[in-house]
This record gives C-alpha cells, structure tokens and sequence, in this order.
C-alpha cells in the first residue's frame, strides 16, 4: 500500500504542474466524486446454533501456520485457525482470545547450513529462480505464555496416531515446547482440557505426506488404515464427548502439490553436441541392455524401457527405481558369457536399477539442489537417488494411501453422527476446492480417486474441475503454485496466507449451511502472497 501511496501522490504533482490552482482543486473533488472513500463500519454477525466462546484448533503444521518451511511468528499470525478466532471475535458471533503457542520468531527454524549455521523461513530469489533460506533462522524455545489459555494444539509433522501419544513431546520439539506436561501430556488431552464449545480438526496429512516427500523411499512411513481409523475413531469420540460441536476436514491430492509439480520430469536441458557426447558414453550400456534381451534374460521392452539416448532440448531425468529388477546378476552373466569385460561391467555398476523418467514419475522439490551437481552430473550421467523422485509406482502409493484414509474419515464422521441420532460433526470435503485451483479434468479426479467413495462425492469433484488453472477470487486469479500471484508458500507444500484465508472461507460456507452462522468472509486478497528477495 506504501508505494501505491507514494506512486498516487507523484501522479497528482504531475497534474498540478501543467493545471492551474483553480483546476487543481476542481480535479481534486471530481476525483473524490468518482472514488468515494469506503465507508468503514464494524461487522457483526451471529452464531446461529453453535457455541463459538471456545474454538479449538487441532492438526499439524497447515493448522499450526507452518509456512516457507519454517514455524515463525507471521506465519502463525495468518494461520487459517486464527484467521477464524480473529472472525469467530466479531460483533454478535460471541468467540473470545484465541490463544497460539507463539514462536517469537521471525525467521523461525528450517535446518543447519554450511559451518553449522541456523536456517530461517525460505523466500522466493526472483534471481535464482526459486526458493532459498534466510541465513537469520533461530531454534525454537519453550512457549512461555499460559499453557491453559491455549486454543491452537496443531503440531508441524504430526500424524494422526500421534494425537494421543504421550511419547510425542519426546519426539516433537514443536509440541514439547507447549505441552501442558512434556513425557504425560498428549495432543488430545489438552484440547480436552481446554474444554472447546467448537472445534476444527485436519489430521492425516503426514500420514501419506512423509512417505511421499522422502522419495517414496521408506513405505513404512504410510500409517496402516486400521491405525489410522482407531485415532480418529478415539480423538473425535472424545471431542464429541465434551458436547462441543466441530468440523473434520478431508485431506487433499497431496500429489498435485508444487513440490512434486515444481521441477519438472523432462528438466534436463541440452544442446546438440553436449547429447552427442552423452549418448556415446552410453552406448555400453544400451549395448549391454540389447545383450540381456537376445540372452532372453530379460524383454525386449524392459531394455527399451531402460535405455538412456539424449537430444536437443529438453530431456528425461535419468533416475533410480527401486521396483525395477536389479540387473547386476544378469550383468554378472554377461561377463561369463565373454560378452563383456570386467571393466565394462564396473561400468554398468551405477545403472542396475535405473530409467529415464516418464510424465508418470513426480520429482520432489528438493530435486533441484543436486540435478546437474557432480564431476558426472547427477540426473545427467549418474542416476538421481530415489528420495530425490517419486516413481509412477510410488505415486499409485501415496494417492492409494490418501483416498483410503479420506474414505476412513468419512465413514468415521457418518458412524459418530448416526451414533448420537444427530450431525454432531460436521464433514467439510477440501477435494472439490484443490480440483479447482489446480485446473484439474474429469479424467485426472478419477485418476487421483478424488472424492469420498460415493458417486455424488466424486461428481461434486468433478463439477469444479474446470480445468482451468488456478481459482478466482473477486475477479483476480490466484495461481496454484509459489510464484508471487501463487497461495502456496516457498516450501511448495504448505498454504501462504492468501491460501489460508481460502481454507478459512470454506470452513466458514460450511458452518454457514451447518449452523446458520452469519459470519463475514476473510478478505483474501488482502492477505499477503509469498515473500520475496
């Protein structure tokens, strides 16, 4: 606002030099005739039939105001629960102080660097282009305001089955820093304590999400579906057991996010001579590969499927994938059949599980740090590692996962209303949004199993799947990406702010169908977008 200020005023000295002081002042009021200044009034709205004098927030690092990698004090600040405390607050609607365990942080904490220095939030270096940490991070300290007065309990990285597990604060910094008793206390039991008249809760993310962002490389790091419906089945029966009203929100194609959409599968970029180059040195190894498939040891498609040949302009990321044959054996046999030498086959050693990448195959974010890296560049000449991609196979994995665990929610949801003969949760579905803003088709909803398992679910999907990019709000589009019209942050997983008021706003629609709430909107627009270097 500062510089459009700065930019209205050099705009009217302009006009007074060429006007005289008469003129002046008649375009002065003329201007003030045809933009009248807003009339600024205090909102007010109601409750319809929900108790607002205690909202409590539950869920991880989105609920938390995690953002740009890092917990820090705006990002709190701007979280969609306190968007909502800021509007449950409003005249009529009877909320009170919602409380945040605050970081006091301005840069907060996002890892170590070179010589052991402390990283802070990432912004956006239009120079580089792409996301960097700040240099000015600092370690998260014990909260050190009031435990009891608290009503924001999301944790960053908590998954679901940790809600009421006393060994989380042992585990979690970020949650034994406000822990009512760190090594006793859980999740749960302090909301419970807290004794909510309504309540949010978004869990279940990180429990696809982990797995996800490391590559696909551990799947021990997806949560079992019988585990994952005994947590919640438990933490909202007791919520509900407190007579507080709330809502349980559905989890999103964790797949679509930017940072599995940021660096692209075909991210290699050449020129004629340098894949000249390249493809001689491979030679070997397509010659090895044609060898296997004449021995019949393996098909003539899998040696296809393996073969690396470069071109001018864009080309695939040569990767690992470990669900592929490991091929060491069979290159061991090619050596006893004289087909090769020991040395060729030393050669071979670095491509016993590897391809070049499909548009099937998600390289993470984090990708871009080490392609190209290396005396043989990596992705190039060396295959990326496969925590640095996730393979189709891995990708079926995690939109499995999530659409199990979505299907989980609803049917715990419908089980706990039928049970109290009442709508006593009230289920806020976020799918139909994300197919909105990533411009998704009907084909690429069923393909992400979007919806909650029944046909009118899925068809609400599909009703907002446009397939146009990004999601307009009072006539500006907003893109679904870290750019800076974008409402994701630089980590490319979590909200900005603008992002969070839109996930504010479709809690609120919901409370308003649910409760007859009248309860005014957060101005996205208004919020911040991503912060730039």
């Amino acid at each position: 606002m500062k510089n459009l200020k700065l930019y209205l005023f050099a705009l009217l000295a302009s006009g007074a030099i060429m006007t005289s002081c008469d003129e002046e002042e008649n375009l002065v009021e003329q201007r003030k005739s045809d933009n009248p200044l807003p009339v600024v009034t205090d909102p007010s709205g109601s409750n319809g039939t929900v108790t607002l004098t205690k909202y409590v927030s539950i869920g991880n690092s989105i609920t938390a105001g995690y953002m740009d990698g890092a917990l820090y004090t705006n990002g709190q600040a701007h979280s969609f629960a306190n968007m909502l405390g800021t509007q449950f607050q409003i005249s009529g609607v009877g909320g009170t102080t919602f409380n945040q365990p605050d970081i006091n942080s301005d840069f907060g904490y996002s890892g170590m660097g070179p010589g052991n220095t402390i990283l802070g939030r990432y912004v956006l270096d239009l120079s580089i282009p792409g996301p960097k940490p700040t240099l000015t991070g600092q370690v998260p300290t014990a909260y050190a305001g009031n435990k009891a007065e608290l009503n924001n309990f999301a944790v960053p990285g908590m998954r679901i089955v940790d809600i009421n597990s006393a060994a989380l604060a042992g585990s979690n910094p970020l949650y034994a820093r406000f822990a009512s008793t760190p090594g006793t206390s859980t999740v749960l039991s302090d909301a419970l304590a807290a004794s909510p008249t309504f309540y949010t809760y978004w869990l279940g993310n990180n429990d696809a999400l982990g797995y996800a962002v490391g590559g696909g490389v551990n799947a021990a790091m997806i949560t079992s579906q019988a585990d994952f419906q005994n947590a919640l089945a438990s933490s909202l029966t007791a919520l509900v057991g407190t007579g507080a009203k709330g809502v349980v929100m559905t989890l999103p194609p964790l797949v679509v996010l930017p940072y599995f959409r940021a660096v692209k599968w075909n991210a290699i970029p050449l020129d004629q001579a340098t894949a000249d180059q390249l493809n001689t040195a491979f030679a070997g190894l397509n010659a090895a590969l044609n060898g296997l498939a004449a021995y019949n040891l393996i098909s003539t498609a899998e040696a296809a499927k393996r073969k690396v040949t470069y071109q001018a302009g864009p080309n695939a990321i040569l990767m690992h994938d470990k669900d592929l044959e490991d091929l060491g054996p069979k290159f061991d046999a090619l050596v006893g059949a004289q087909a090769i030498t020991a040395a060729q086959r030393q050669a071979l050693e670095p491509y016993r599980q590897s391809r070049p990448a499909t548009s099937s195959d998600l390289p993470v974010l984090s990708a871009a740090t080490v392609l190209g890296t290396g005396t043989a560049p990596i992705g190039l000449a060396i295959p990326i590692e496969d925590k640095y991609i996730l393979s189709a196979n891995e990708v079926v994995k995690t939109v499995t996962a999530r659409a199990t665990f979505n299907q989980t929610i609803k049917g715990v949801v419908d089980q706990i209303n039928a049970g109290a003969g009442a709508t006593v949760i009230t289920l806020v579905d976020v799918q139909p949004k994300f197919a909105d803003l990533f411009g998704l088709d009907a084909a690429t909803v069923d393909q992400l199993a979007l919806g909650l398992g029944t046909q009118s679910s899925i068809a609400a999907v599909k009703a907002e799947a446009d397939g146009e990019l990004g999601i307009k709000v009072n006539g500006t589009n907003l893109a679904p990406d870290f750019s800076p019209n974008g409402v994701f942050s630089t980590d490319g997983i979590h909200p900005n702010p603008r992002g969070h008021a839109i996930i504010a706003n479709l809690i609120l629609s919901a409370m308003r169908t649910a409760y007859g709430v009248d309860i005014p909107d957060v101005d996205v627009l208004a919020q911040r977008g991503i912060l730039v270097q």
